[in-house]
C-alpha cells in the first residue's frame, strides 16, 4: 500500500467510487434505458474534484494487459452495473454483460509542458502522465478528446461517442463522428502530424461488429486474459490499494462465476521486458487484430486468425499465401516469411498510412512504430523457409 497526501486525498477518495455502492439515483449514475442523451453528463459517469476528472461512485476503472491502439491516445476504462445484476465470467469469450451495464472509454493525450489549452499539439507517450491512482485525470495535464460508451439495453449493445468541448467542461454526442487535427511530440522533440478520427456510430460496428452472422455490436476488451492485471484502487483515505481486477470485479459484486485467479488465463503486457517477445507479439496482435480475423469475425475469409490461443501456423500467417491479390500485399507471397519481416505482408500492411493496404483498417491515422518494430521481432526470431515447406 501506498499513502497519498496532501491535495490528492480528496480527489482520490472521491475515486473509490466502486468500493461502497453501485451508485444508482439522483446523485449517481444515470442509466437510459432509451433514447440517445445528447451530453456526457446526462449519465452522470463522472465528477470534477479539485481540477480531477474522477469517476462516481460505483464505477469501476480497469485496465487491459495490452491495449488496442489509437494514434497514441491514453484511455480511460470504466464500467458500471446497476443493483442486483453481475457480468457471467467466460474463459475465452468477452464476459456476458447484463443489461443495464455502461461500459465507457475516455481518449486523451497528455499535454506539453508550457502549451496552451488550446493547442492541437499534444505529447506522444504510452505511460501514465496525467493520470492518478484509482482512474483520476488532472485536466490541466491532459487534453480529453471523447468518451465512447457502450450500452447494454434490453435490444442489445448500443454505441455512443460524446466529444469533449474545449474547456474539458462536458462532451456532446456525435453521431456522425469528427475529426481532430492533432500534432504528435515526442519527448525528444520529433513532430508528426495525425487526424484523429472520431467514429460515427455506425462505424462503431467495423470492430464491435464481432460476429459477421449476428452483426451486433460487443464489446472488446473485457475478456478474462485481458483483464487478468492488477490495478491501482484508492479507498476513502487515500490510500492507493493494489489489487488484481478479476478478484475485484468479483469483490464489488461485478462479476460472478470467476475462478481463482491463477486458473484465469492471462496475455502478457505490452511493454513487458520480462515477456517473451512471442508472447508480447501475440498479446498485442489478440487485442488489435483478432476482434476481426477469427473464425466468426468480419476477416474470417481471409482465414488469418489472430487471437493469442490459436496455434495453427498457417492460421497465423505463417508462409500463408494471401487470400486476394493486390497491392495490399506490397508484392509480397506470403503473411509471414519465417525471419524475413521485411519480405512480410502482415509488417507490410502494419506500416502502412495508405487507407486501402494499412491494417487494422479502422482507429488510427499514424503508425505505432513500437508495435510494428515487436511485430518485427517476432517475425526475424521464427527459423523456417516457406519455399521448403516451412
Amino acid at each position: 500500500m501506498r499513502q497519498v497526501s496532501g491535495w490528492a486525498v480528496v480527489v482520490l477518495a472521491a475515486v473509490l467510487a466502486a468500493c461502497t455502492g453501485r451508485g444508482e439515483g439522483a446523485d449517481g449514475v444515470r442509466f437510459h434505458a432509451e433514447g440517445q442523451p445528447a451530453q456526457l453528463s446526462d449519465w452522470h459517469l463522472f465528477d470534477v474534484h479539485e481540477g480531477t476528472l474522477v469517476p462516481v461512485e460505483g464505477v469501476l476503472p480497469y485496465d487491459l494487459n495490452t491495449p488496442l491502439f489509437t494514434d497514441y491516445a491514453h484511455k480511460l476504462r470504466t464500467v458500471w452495473m446497476p443493483e442486483g445484476v453481475a457480468a457471467a465470467y467466460r474463459e475465452d469469450e468477452t464476459f456476458e454483460f447484463p443489461v443495464g451495464t455502461v461500459i465507457s472509454k475516455t481518449f486523451y493525450y497528455p499535454r506539453l509542458p508550457g502549451e496552451s489549452s488550446g493547442t492541437d499539439r499534444v505529447l506522444r507517450s504510452e505511460g501514465s502522465e496525467g493520470r492518478l491512482p484509482g482512474g483520476g485525470l488532472r485536466l490541466d495535464d491532459v487534453r480529453l478528446i471523447e468518451t465512447r460508451l457502450l450500452v447494454r439495453r434490453e435490444e442489445g449493445w448500443v454505441a455512443l461517442p460524446y466529444v469533449w468541448n474545449a474547456e474539458q467542461t462536458e462532451a456532446r454526442l456525435m453521431r456522425s463522428g469528427d475529426l481532430v487535427p492533432l500534432t504528435l511530440v515526442s519527448a525528444d522533440g520529433e513532430e508528426e502530424p495525425a487526424t484523429y478520427a472520431v467514429p460515427d456510430q455506425n462505424q462503431c460496428a467495423g470492430c464491435h461488429g464481432v460476429d459477421l452472422q449476428s452483426r451486433t455490436l460487443a464489446p472488446i476488451g473485457p475478456k478474462a486474459r485481458h483483464l487478468n492485471r492488477d490495478f491501482d484502487y484508492v479507498d476513502g483515505d487515500g490510500v492507493v490499494l493494489q489489487a488484481n481486477q478479476i478478484e475485484r470485479w468479483t469483490e464489488v459484486g461485478y462479476l460472478e462465476g470467476a475462478p481463482s485467479v491463477g486458473d484465469v488465463p492471462r496475455v502478457a503486457r505490452f511493454h513487458d521486458g520480462s515477456a517473451t517477445v512471442e508472447a508480447r507479439a501475440r498479446s498485442y496482435l489478440d487485442i488489435n487484430c483478432s476482434h476481426c480475423h477469427s473464425p466468426s469475425g468480419p476477416g474470417n475469409t481471409s482465414g488469418l486468425w489472430l487471437a493469442s490461443d490459436v496455434d495453427e501456423p498457417l492460421r497465423l500467417g505463417r508462409c500463408k499465401l494471401p487470400i486476394a491479390a493486390g497491392y495490399g500485399t506490397g508484392n509480397r507471397q506470403y503473411g509471414i516469411v519465417p525471419g524475413d519481416p521485411d519480405a512480410s505482408i502482415l509488417t507490410f500492411r502494419m506500416a502502412s498510412n495508405d487507407p486501402g493496404v494499412m491494417m487494422p483498417e479502422l482507429g488510427r491515422s499514424v503508425v505505432h512504430r513500437e508495435g510494428v518494430a515487436l511485430i518485427e521481432a517476432w517475425i526475424r526470431q521464427q527459423d523456417g523457409d516457406c519455399d521448403t515447406g516451412g
